[in-house]
């Protein structure tokens, strides 16, 4: 009986236990993982399905990878940027969700996991900190698509900071930085940390920023260079991401190489290490500013920090360190495979959170007194009527309730009143925003109902108690009650509770504060 931590990249993915002697392990993958191959040689995954050699089942991993980029292909990948969307993928005359494909990638995970490990007696499948509500809820969707037992998820940068926690044997004291910066996903949070109580104090990322788009780039300047010296343009299939993310890790180790490193259409194309870099700048920058806006979140400044830890395989380009010891005037910590320590992390978060279930004595002493304090990514809030006070009149206004950064598990309850007389239906919704705002055009709605069959022939000002319970796996329990009466509506925010806008809804009957 095993419990596993899995991280689920936008590139690649991988899959981690706890060991008997209490550490954190990879799980490798099979060789040849697509076609069932035996022998074990990878630590991660390419989160890759596609159809290959002329077949009707899917397969994950390496093979699929091969054709992902070239036209016609039938196979998928990224997907992970999509989830919570609506978007669809046509592959062999099937629509697939990006929910169904990461389903298949946890699936194969899983299976090679139980022939490594037996059993497996729960996992927790990893996150980034910014994604939202419907992703989070895509993802726990997913794991149970696989059929894996999920009751926890994790925030990857946060999992990367606990194994680093659990590594260092209690050793780490202060403000620590996690960068992560993946194939898909950009994100940097601040904990703080004390032996193996931690703290996280402000999170913040980008769903759609990381070593893909250095990769498209990279495309984009062998294109041009093609076309300005030939004045034809480039077959697409003779320059794709696979051969840029080649290139690009060619260029994070010397100056410059051809192209693909040969020919491309019978030129040799020169790429150097400054015009990449010159490429990517913008996109670095992004993340400098969103370094130092979550360091304004957190309050503290640079110079608090005591260490940088990194996540994700771009945080290998020179640039991107270069970048780091910038805005932090330190160089980060460098002695991880920077691949593996979100998978390892959240290993150890799955046994941490077992209750010692299917654990030995030793398993159990390794793990003993790590506490971790988790915090919301997003403010949720609620619409409501208030005063203007310049202009006597009543306008509708978002209500923060759970302010980002709050630490988890949290409750929190509001009052509201009911604005007219005689009223028998009050509006409830829950929104979501990065930061507080009051202008409901500028939040997410992502849920919408009402609370009806109230008394008649009441008078206005009736109170209504609004409290919302926000757990470690950042679901929503909302609760409208109408105190008075008793009546209330509640609603969960998970997956199995398949709720949005409920029909019939309106912007009407709101309530005041």
């Amino acid at each position: 009986m095993s419990h596993i931590g899995i991280d689920l990249g936008t590139t690649f993915s991988a899959v981690a236990t706890v060991d008997e002697t209490g550490r954190p392990k990879i799980v490798p993958n099979p060789k040849d993982a697509e076609t069932g191959g035996h022998g074990y040689d990878g630590n991660i995954t390419p989160s890759c399905v596609g159809i290959i050699d002329g077949g009707n089942d899917f397969r994950v991993g390496a093979q699929p990878l091969k054709s992902l980029f070239l036209p016609g292909s039938k196979a998928a990948g990224r997907f992970k940027r999509e989830m919570g969307t609506d978007k669809v993928y046509e592959l062999n005359g099937k629509t697939l969700t990006p929910t169904d494909l990461s389903a298949l990638v946890l699936a194969r995970l899983k299976e090679f996991a139980e022939e490594q490990l037996g059993p497996i007696t729960s996992a927790v499948v990893t996150v980034p900190a910014n994604f939202a509500n419907e992703a989070r809820d895509a993802t726990l969707d997913a794991a149970n698509k696989a059929g894996l037992k999920v009751e926890h998820i994790i925030n990857e940068p946060t999992a990367a900071a606990f194994y680093y926690a659990y590594k260092s044997g209690g050793d780490l004291s202060g403000n620590y930085v996690t960068y992560d910066l993946g194939g898909g996903t950009f994100d940097v949070t601040i904990l703080n940390i004390s032996g193996k109580d931690i703290s996280v104090l402000s999170s913040n990322g980008v769903s759609t920023l990381g070593g893909d788009n250095f990769d498209e780039l990279l495309v984009e300047i062998v294109r041009r260079k093609y076309q300005e010296t030939t004045g034809d343009e480039l077959d697409p299939t003779e320059y794709t991401k696979a051969e840029a993310e080649s290139d690009k890790k060619v260029l994070s180790a010397q100056a410059k190489t051809f192209a693909a490193g040969d020919e491309i259409g019978g030129e040799n194309i020169i790429l150097t290490k400054k015009e990449f870099e010159e490429a990517i700048s913008s996109l670095i920058a992004q993340t400098e500013m969103l370094c130092e806006s979550t360091l304004d979140e957190a309050g503290i400044k640079v110079e608090d920090v005591k260490e940088v830890i990194l996540a994700g395989g771009s945080t290998r380009i020179p640039a991107v360190r270069e970048s780091i010891l910038k805005i932090f005037g330190k160089k980060p910590l460098d002695d991880d495979n920077v691949d593996e320590v979100v998978a390892k992390g959240a290993a150890l978060y799955a046994a941490y959170k077992s209750g010692g279930e299917g654990l030995n004595s030793i398993q159990k002493a390794a793990l003993n007194n790590i506490n971790l304090q988790e915090v919301s990514s997003f403010c949720f809030g609620t619409t409501c009527q208030s005063m203007n006070s310049e202009t006597g009149s009543y306008e509708i206004i978002n209500d923060t309730i759970i302010a980002k950064n709050t630490k988890l598990p949290a409750k929190v309850k509001k009052s509201y009143y009911t604005t007219v007389d005689n009223q028998t239906s009050v509006l409830c919704d829950c929104t979501q925003s990065t930061h507080e705002e009051r202008d409901p055009n500028y939040v997410k709605f992502i849920w919408k109902g009402s609370l009806d069959d109230l008394p008649a022939g009441r008078p206005s000002g009736q109170q209504v108690d609004v409290t919302y319970s926000f757990d470690e796996n950042n679901v929503m329990h909302c609760e409208f009650l109408d105190v008075a009466s008793g009546k209330e509506k509640s609603v969960e925010l998970s997956p199995e509770s398949n709720v949005g806008i409920e029909e019939g809804s309106a912007l009407e009957d709101l309530l005041i504060d």
